[in-house]
């Protein structure tokens, strides 16, 4: 499957918040969906540390970086250990480095750019609490959609076609 979205949209408009086109495609994989587990953070990407190193078969981590550019929240050796401990996808309101290596991934990824500068690991952060960026919120639990068209939560598992 190539296109998600469209589907979805056609037959559970009502149900969908549409994010704003903001994001570009890192990962290999460009189709991904999965449970809600965020992460709040600034510059330090401990948080992020932690959680790919946890199942997360069935999840997509969404981590709300406050839009910052000036380091990057995620980088290969970490999107290594979200693939090998099941992650769907991560979706980063900020950015990654090291964007080659993770552009061979089996693992969804999306993101503001990137930016070869890693974070300081000061544990700095919050997990599993609702943010909100690019006109919509995600809240943890509920279910998030993405593919090249664009990014989308549902508060349920929506059945696709």
């Amino acid at each position: 499957m190539l296109d998600l979205l469209p589907d979805l949209f056609d037959d559970y408009a009502k149900q969908l918040n549409l994010a704003e086109p903001l994001f570009n495609d890192y990962g290999e994989k460009l189709v991904f969906a999965g449970e809600i587990v965020t992460v709040s953070c600034f510059n330090d990407n401990s948080k992020v540390k932690a959680l790919v190193a946890t199942d997360g078969t069935g999840k997509v981590m969404v981590v709300d970086g406050k839009a910052s550019t000036t380091n990057a929240l995620l980088g290969d050796m970490l999107a290594e250990k979200a693939v090998a401990n099941g992650w769907q996808g991560i979706i980063i309101n900020g950015c990654i480095r090291d964007a080659g290596t993770i552009g061979t991934l089996k693992l969804g990824v999306k993101a503001l750019g990137c930016n070869p500068i890693k974070t300081e690991k000061l544990g700095v952060g919050e997990v599993n609490i609702t943010v909100s960026f690019a006109g919509i919120d995600f809240i943890p639990g509920q279910f998030v959609y993405a593919d090249k068209n664009g990014i989308a939560v549902s508060e349920t598992l929506l059945k696709v076609r």
